[in-house]
């Protein structure tokens, strides 16, 4: 009896289990959770414990006193931070990393700054074109400024130099300093990272209620202290924003530090770790030790800002009480010797790659203008050099494009819808500790650089063969999980804007899930829903650092330009470079006609 009663218990017992189970997962929120959650925990632990685990292995190829392959050791900590060789190997480069940053920081807040006010807060002309156009250098790769610069200044006062477009054209001569190393690094950076700052300070001068500085100037305060201690203020959290987000990416900057930093052999710590890894005599393990490195220095600083933007201090400026935004007035001349001159500056920075790049694709020899123009480079159908015909002619770089395409198209897809139902999930159980998990895990490899990434994965692909032998999978996993934090974010501002009582209702009718995401909610925020797909197809277009280990030379167009650089074939890489900023362009272009979204709306564009 005893038995039957235990048995029957444990049926019993069994049933409700297996009820609950079948009504938790009845829920397609729950369903999302759980399955995000495994599958963010796989992809973001696995790889960071390969590379972890590399640190403290020695490999095949190296030698370490008293060990043998596969042994423990920690010598690769050793060698980067004790060893007699460290500050070369690692110091150095930190110092670099760190110089660079600081005065990306400088350029970009003081520039973006300065733009922002100019366009928000005066009566300067000019101002739809200034703004649309000043986001190009964002948008663009990351390196077209620095090709440019290089195609720019580049004389035969730098080692291994030739003339360049300026010595051509006026006979000066640029010293070195100013072609290669810190400060060409710098200011480049901080003009590619200048829209943030532009963005982020011009939107809150933007909204900024007009009261706080009237009230001011009616206690005849002058404008010089009411800058300083109203304005400044105010923007404070914004500039401390910008100041974080750029020091962060200008740490982990590999393209522009490469292209840039020889032939004076200026190593950052980004440049030395891709030497370590993918340089003969390969020290992977001293690599992974300054990715990890780089991984730490990124989560710091994005927790500062963290916790900057989520203290308790709270300025605020936009009360309701004034619609009017004080517009310092420039005077008649100044005001369109300001305007012509800011037009001058942005067109030389936004449009002039462009034209730089065109005009190197189409002369004989790079740095001879003396033999004019010729479009050979383009139209050749006989091979010119090293095995290459023209541009229009070269299978290799159009499929090339087509590959950054497909990968582009795949990431974007996979990782808005991901995103999209992450945001979904999140919103629908926001105080679930579950919820809370998948939200911290979707946005965890934001806060990693994207060279480090790429570092990781590639160390997972040397431990697990099917992997190593299928890249364009590995691109496609590495960029999803790069870009989803891009869509979930946006996703879940979406969402948490929508009441649940659009839902309901539907429920209410037995309108299958599916249904209600695609016929209700999918159409009431497809604007914010849409962002979360295009982002990351434009960001994947135009990246490099993210795919630099993991995606063979040729796989995609930005692999394949720089190996045209380093073989001698300055003309096709310019011809590629321009190839993918239009193509770039064209497709932010119509993201905006499609979608209304820009990255300037809203700040006075």
């Amino acid at each position: 009896m005893d038995e039957a009663q235990t048995a029957n218990k444990f049926s019993i017992g069994a049933k409700r289990f297996g009820n609950q189970v079948k009504t938790f997962f009845g829920v397609p929120a729950n369903t999302i959770l759980v399955a995000f959650g495994l599958l963010l925990l796989v992809l973001n632990i696995v790889p960071a414990i390969s590379v972890i685990t590399d640190t403290f292995l020695v490999h095949s190829y190296e030698y370490v006193p008293g060990k043998a392959a596969g042994d423990l050791t920690g010598y690769h900590y050793y060698e980067v931070f004790a060893s007699s060789t460290a500050k070369g190997l690692f110091y150095k480069p930190l110092l670099h990393s760190l110089t660079v940053s600081v005065l990306s920081c400088c350029f970009a807040v003081i520039f973006g700054g300065l733009v922002a006010y100019l366009v928000t807060r005066t009566n300067m002309p000019f101002k739809k074109f200034v703004s649309a156009v000043f986001i190009f250098p964002y948008i663009m790769p990351q390196w077209t400024l620095a090709l440019f610069w290089k195609n720019l200044f580049i004389s035969t006062g730098c080692q291994g130099g030739y003339i360049g477009e300026l010595q051509a054209l006026t006979g000066i001569i640029c010293p070195e300093w100013f072609v290669f190393g810190l400060f060409p690094i710098s200011f480049v950076l901080g003009l590619h990272y200048a829209p943030f700052a532009y963005i982020l300070i011009g939107g809150v001068l933007r909204n900024m209620d007009a009261n706080l500085e009237e009230a001011a100037t009616i206690l005849n305060i002058p404008k010089r202290k009411i800058f300083t201690h109203i304005t400044v203020p105010i923007l404070k959290p914004a500039i401390l924003s910008t100041i974080l987000l750029v020091f962060s990416s200008a740490m982990s900057s590999y393209p522009v530090a490469v292209t840039l930093g020889n032939p004076v052999n200026y190593m950052v710590l980004a440049t030395r770790m891709q030497q370590m890894i993918q340089g003969t005599g390969s020290q992977i393990g001293q690599g992974n030790v300054i990715s990890l490195v780089l991984i730490l220095i990124g989560v710091v600083i994005l927790s500062i800002n963290q916790a900057s933007t989520s203290s308790r201090k709270q300025f605020t400026t936009v009360s309701g009480k004034s619609g009017q935004i004080s517009k310092i007035n420039l005077g008649k001349v100044n005001k369109w010797v300001i305007g012509g001159l800011l037009c001058l500056i942005t067109l030389f920075f936004c449009i002039g790659p462009m034209v730089s790049f065109l005009l190197e694709s189409l002369i004989k020899n790079s740095g001879d203008y003396s033999g004019g123009l010729t479009t050979m480079w383009w139209t050749s159908t006989t091979e010119i050099r090293n095995g290459y015909k023209g541009i229009f002619y070269t299978p290799e770089i159009w499929q090339a494009l087509g590959g950054s395409f497909l990968l582009s198209i795949c990431c974007a897809v996979l990782a808005g819808t991901f995103g999209l139902l992450i945001g979904y999930a999140v919103s629908k159980r926001r105080k679930n500790k579950g919820a809370q998990f998948v939200n911290g895990m979707a946005f965890l490899p934001y806060l990693m650089p994207s060279i480090s990434l790429s570092a990781i994965f590639f160390s997972l692909t040397t431990h697990v063969n099917w992997l190593y032998s299928m890249p364009f999978l590995v691109c496609i996993i590495v960029g999803v999980l790069k870009y989803i934090p891009f869509a979930s974010r946006s996703s879940l501002n979406a969402m948490l804007q929508l009441s649940n009582e659009i839902e309901e209702a539907a429920l209410i009718q037995n309108v299958p899930w599916w249904k209600r995401m695609t016929r209700i909610i999918f159409p009431i925020q497809k604007s914010a829903f849409l962002s979360g797909y295009l982002l990351p197809f434009i960001s994947c277009m135009r990246e490099l650092s993210l795919f630099v280990f993991i995606a063979p030379t040729g796989m995609i167009l930005t692999t394949l330009m720089f190996q045209l650089g380093e073989t001698g074939c300055p003309a096709f890489e310019n011809g590629a470079n321009l190839i993918l900023v239009v193509v770039i362009l064209l497709c932010n272009w119509v993201v905006n006609k499609l979608t209304g979204a820009s990255l300037d709306k809203g700040i006075g564009g």
